[in-house]
């Protein structure tokens, strides 16, 4: 199987040829002083459609990296793949805007195809918890512990930081993905895409009966992770671009001027549907 970067890229390219070579209008930075921390974890990538992908920049030095090299114009008036090629490479810059870039192309691609995913009524990607699930998380979604604990179920977090491993209340975080493997259901933040750690976590969780990725930098096309056995994919949709722009350019909450969708292996129709 081709890697995951490989295959996107290869999906980018059909993506950009069907819709005419899309360009970017701008990739905004959150401003430093932004108000909540969770809107300060990612770029923007906005096409000249309005289409907007996001990733996640606090890998590593990815975001000093981007404030120090990239103006307001930088990337203004490029060819979106040009950008999206550079998720296949090593350079942490050139991943995370790359994936924004494959992000934007996909939701532009929804756009044209008239086929707009559904909002999620569930943050927790529809894992459901019941009394006695073992559910794992990769990477600590904080508000979403306390559902897991109110439905009587067990939780496992899988994390990077090594300081963050062991005990804590009311769940265990471990450095180890072999401790996912008795997991019956698993919920993933969307920078294992980032971090080349995906195959590896999807590994360790054959044998979960549902695996679910969300936040809103999973804004790509699905194909390539239900191919791996993903179940569900949840994402972030900008529905007012200039509202969305202000308030993010300004440091200020911008949920309210985005949706939290939903897309499950059953209702998706499929790239070749979307291309066609």
């Amino acid at each position: 199987m081709k890697s995951i970067a490989a295959t996107y890229v290869g999906l980018a390219e059909r993506i950009s040829a069907r819709l005419g070579s899309p360009r970017v209008r701008a990739l905004h930075l959150p401003a430093r002083d932004t108000v909540s921390g969770k809107h300060s974890r990612f770029c923007a990538l906005e096409l000249e459609d309005g289409s907007i992908g996001f990733s996640f920049i606090l890998a590593g030095d990815t975001e000093r990296r981007l404030r120090a090299g990239v103006s307001s114009d930088v990337y203004t008036g490029l060819d979106a793949l040009v950008l999206a090629r550079g998720y296949a490479q090593a350079d942490p810059v050139n991943k995370a805007v790359g994936f924004a870039a494959i992000n934007s192309l996909s939701q532009s691609l929804f756009s044209r195809a008239t086929w707009v995913p559904q909002k999620a009524g569930d943050s927790l990607g529809q894992l459901e918890p019941k009394a006695g699930d073992h559910i794992g998380m990769i990477g600590l979604f904080t508000p979403l512990v306390a559902r897991v604990g109110e439905a009587h179920a067990r939780l496992t977090v899988l994390e990077l930081k090594a300081e963050l491993a062991g005990e804590q209340e009311g769940y265990t975080v471990t450095l180890d993905p072999a401790d996912l493997a008795t997991c019956e259901k698993v919920v993933s933040t969307c920078t294992v895409m980032l971090n080349d750690t995906l195959d590896a976590v999807l590994d360790a969780c054959r044998g979960a009966t549902y695996l679910a990725m969300i936040g809103p930098t999973a804004g790509c096309v699905p194909d390539p992770l239900f191919d791996r056995g993903l179940d569900h994919l949840g994402g972030r949709r900008v529905v007012d671009v200039e509202g969305f722009r202000d308030a993010f350019c300004e440091g200020k909450k911008w949920g309210s001027f985005a949706y939290k969708y939903s897309i499950s292996r059953q209702e998706y129709p499929g790239i070749d549907a979307l291309l066609a």
